[in-house]
């Protein structure tokens, strides 16, 4: 049995009987004026964090969520695009479709401006979407691209960036780790189906992700997640999971690299109004601005004694310098 089959096979049971500890349903659930989300889909929330901000949900956009779970984000993202087919979910897994399915008609009962029409369903593989080139506004996946390895990673971030208009974007959430695991760990697949030893460090998912052409990335948000102990999983050392939350942007590569955000700020707080370093960079004085990892090199390389430069704080929320 491969890798994959188990992971099937492993949401197959999550489907036909929801596993509240199956992953880091504690997570909270955001609330929207007139938006129920039913006991059903929160317990069947199989993710490690969240892909819904409303900064990328203005002006209808056509949405893509790869691995439906149980509705629960598809609901959500239903809530800024009430059309029909306006959120299209994709999932390998029969009985998973089928259980959103059931989920919609309580969603129903509860939500007066939900229909299940507005999510259209489909039977498909994340390595192989059944959707059209340049199609889609936003596409997300929550607690997916961590299970797989680096061969149908790569094929997985192609097909996300083959659907996405220009400009559009791909919003994750998935586990990271910066410490090395053992090969009994990576090779145990049904670890790697409960999102455990598939993590990459933040490094390589980043890499990843420009590797297949998307010019920005975000990195909104960085969050305990998991341990794996030697008590009870086969590593000698302790090893701490992080959960991250990203957006990669389908913007033209720069001739210079892409742009990272991982959270840091410059401060001018020299003698003028404001430092200008003539490539697009304005600082004025006593006012942080958020600047992508690239920009932070530039300024530093510059050697001056009046620029304030941050350390990652792996958290950012748009405002940028690029």
């Amino acid at each position: 049995m491969s890798y994959l089959e188990a992971t099937n096979d492993l949401y197959k049971e999550a489907a036909l009987t929801p596993d509240v500890g199956l992953c880091c349903t504690t997570n909270p659930i955001w609330e929207l004026p007139g938006l129920k989300i039913p006991k059903i889909m929160q317990e069947m929330n199989y993710g490690c964090g969240s892909t819904v901000n409303v900064r990328d949900l203005t002006n209808n956009p056509k949405m893509l969520y790869v691995g439906v779970g149980g509705g629960m984000e598809l609901l959500q993202f239903s809530y800024f695009n009430r059309q029909k087919s306006g959120v299209i979910g994709v999932d390998v897994v029969d009985e998973m479709l089928e259980a959103s399915r059931k989920n919609f008609k309580i969603a129903e009962e509860q939500n007066d401006w939900f229909k299940s029409e507005f999510v259209n369903l489909k039977k498909g593989d994340a390595l192989n979407l059944p959707v059209k080139d340049n199609s889609i506004d936003v596409a997300a996946q929550n607690c997916l691209f961590n299970i797989f390895k680096a061969d149908d990673l790569k094929k997985a971030i192609d097909e996300m960036y083959r659907v996405l208009k220009p400009h559009g974007r791909l919003v994750m959430s998935d586990p990271t780790c910066e410490q090395p695991m053992n090969d009994r760990l990576r090779n145990d697949d049904r670890l790697r189906a409960l999102c455990l030893s598939g993590s990459l460090p933040i490094a390589e998912y980043v890499k990843a992700l420009t590797d297949a052409g998307f010019g920005t990335i975000e990195i909104r948000a960085r969050k305990p997640y998991r341990i794996l102990d030697p008590k009870n999983y086969p590593t000698e050392k302790l090893i701490y999971i992080e959960s991250i939350e990203v957006a990669a942007i389908k913007d033209p590569m720069p001739k210079d690299g892409p742009c990272i955000f991982t959270g840091k700020a410059a401060i001018y707080f020299g003698d003028q109004d404001y430092f200008d370093d003539k490539k697009g960079h304005i600082l004025l004085k006593n006012q942080p601005i958020a600047i992508c990892d690239k920009t932070a090199g530039a300024l530093a390389d510059l050697g001056r004694d009046d620029i304030f430069i941050s350390e990652s704080t792996y958290h950012y929320d748009g405002g940028g310098c690029c």
